[in-house]
């Protein structure tokens, strides 16, 4: 008796046990139908099974060829057959969901899905997809796409443009993806500029010296200046000159997106850094409203002494008109005011170290932050000036909103409260995506690398939205830890010699992600296919 595969019409295999009988093939038994190879070797252990209970034989002697073809399965098995499948399971499908997948670009795909479970240099990138993934690139190949990702791609043959540049294609895609979450309304939108510092000593065109949010001021830099919608959903960015003053871009960035993507008019917030009369007028001549970021201790001294004599309390606010158009309103509060004081002591208390230890230089003598309580006595002796950090103390707990619009109080300040969303972008951008510091020196690759980090903070918010969705304890942290052990593997099959592959059985805590992310895209497919 022997057991034999039956390939059924339908594309099924049938596992029977056959014996001969004068010469002829007869069906002892039939164990049913398999789909799969697993399937199919599954029945054939029963098959052989069947046949040393029918012929009296021990199963030692076939258990131990049967353990012996497994393991001489397992010996022909290499490092290079294990990939880590993960990042493509959970982040590749959000990223088709999201729409990039419509960019037909294998390598757009890999480096910003490595960006989001594996930032690094490109040479790492590299590495990383060699090793872990099975996907051979090589650096140049990497780079001369990082040359062209922000331009007109052009038809070898032909000659003639095929397109829009990458670049834009992912801006717009990414667009078009928050005006969905945000249900085709954008009523909101913050505002803020950051310096992105290059691990480089030369100055170009573009990386300038400058003053540097980072505290990196003996590197070159650019400005990233960013918009996004509430929830920090992104609409659009610009890259600048590292030694530029960011107010100046301000306006200019906001009237390019508005044009881009038909934004119409809607109300713009920004920090006090972006307040300036020239931003101001140009705001109310373009028919923008705003909530602008105040300085109550920088206003004229009649303005200010109103708003000291408002005497305000926790959880109060008032509101001073400054002209037809203009509302400057004032609140208070007391865990601002404790945090206020907080960090005046510390800085009061380097400074006193400063002067105690005698090593002030020239340096430490200018108006800038904390330094402007130093006071100099003729030409050596230095001290403290404790009236100007007195009456600084009346200001502990002030914080001002300069705003044209018609909004209440109270929904000015919670709107303005909302631009920790532009703070947190960049907070996420700088640690979990590494976006900093760029190692590239020649512009497009500069812009094609602050493109991919842009498509990946993306799907960091819709990965982080769908956990949400689903009231999963599983923090955007974990599900990116998660993915990197999730695994596929390429083997041979021994009879018809194909190449299969099998993702690796997962843990609980990995099904339940996985689970989460086909629920999630599945849902978003008959929206979809529901507007169509």
């Amino acid at each position: 008796m022997f057991v034999r595969r039956k390939p059924n019409k339908t594309g099924t295999v049938s596992v029977q046990v056959i014996a001969k009988k004068r010469g002829l093939n007869k069906v002892i038994q039939s164990f049913g139908v398999g789909r799969t190879e697993i399937e199919i070797v599954r029945l054939e252990a029963k098959a052989r099974h069947f046949i040393r209970e029918r012929q009296g034989l021990t199963n030692e002697l076939f258990e131990n060829e049967d353990e012996l073809k497994l393991e001489s399965f397992i010996s022909s098995l290499s490092n290079n057959q294990l990939q880590v499948i993960g990042p493509e399971l959970i982040f590749g499908r959000l990223y088709d969901k999201i729409g990039y997948g419509t960019i037909h670009e294998d390598i757009l795909r890999h480096l910003v899905i490595t960006r989001l479970f594996n930032p690094g240099s490109k040479l790492k990138t590299t590495d990383y997809l060699y090793r872990y993934q099975g996907v051979n690139y090589s650096s140049d190949k990497i780079y001369r796409f990082l040359d062209t990702l922000c331009h007109r791609s052009r038809d070898e043959d032909k000659h003639q443009q095929k397109g829009t540049d990458i670049k834009t294609q992912v801006e717009q895609i990414t667009f078009n993806h928050t005006l969905a979450v945000l249900k085709g309304k954008i009523n909101v939108v913050f505002y803020d500029m950051t310096t992105l510092y290059f691990e480089s000593s030369d100055e170009d065109d573009l990386r300038k010296m400058g003053f540097s949010k980072d505290g990196k001021h003996q590197c070159p830099q650019i400005f990233l200046g960013l918009l996004v919608a509430s929830g920090g959903n992104p609409i659009g960015y610009d890259i600048y000159e590292g030694n530029i003053f960011e107010g100046n871009k301000f306006i200019p960035t906001l009237q390019e997106i508005e044009k881009k993507y038909e934004l119409g008019k809607p109300i713009v917030i920004a920090d006090s850094g972006l307040l300036s009369k020239n931003n101001i007028e140009q705001l109310d001549n373009s028919g923008y409203k705003y909530i602008l970021g105040a300085r109550p201790k920088s206003e004229a001294e009649t303005v200010k002494q109103k708003i000291l004599a408002f005497g305000l309390q926790d959880g109060e606010n008032a509101v001073i008109r400054k002209d037809k158009k203009n509302r400057l309103i004032v609140s208070m509060s007391d865990k601002r005011a404790s945090k206020d004081a907080h960090n005046r002591e510390r800085g009061l208390e380097r400074l006193r170290k400063k002067i105690q230890s005698g090593k002030l230089t020239k340096a430490n003598i200018n108006n800038k932050g904390y330094n402007k309580y130093l006071k100099m006595d003729g030409k050596i002796t230095i001290s403290i000036d404790m009236d100007k950090y007195n009456a600084d103390a009346l200001w502990d707990g002030i914080k001002g909103y300069l705003t044209n619009t018609r909004l209440q109080v109270k929904s000015v300040i919670a709107n303005y409260a909302n631009l920790w969303y532009i703070e947190r972008a960049f907070r996420m951008s700088k640690t979990d995506l590494r976006i900093r510091p760029i190692y590239h020196r020649l512009r497009n690759r500069i812009e094609g690398h602050i493109c991919i980090c842009f498509a990946a903070y993306c799907i960091m918010l819709e990965t982080e939205r769908m956990l949400k969705h689903y009231k999963s304890p599983i923090s955007l942290m974990q599900a990116q830890e998660i993915t990197k052990n999730m695994y596929q593997l390429t083997y041979r099959l021994p009879y018809s010699m194909k190449t299969a592959s099998k993702i690796l059985n997962m843990d609980d805590e990995q099904q339940r992600l996985y689970d989460m992310v086909l629920r999630w895209t599945a849902k978003a497919a008959k929206v979809s296919s529901a507007k169509n």
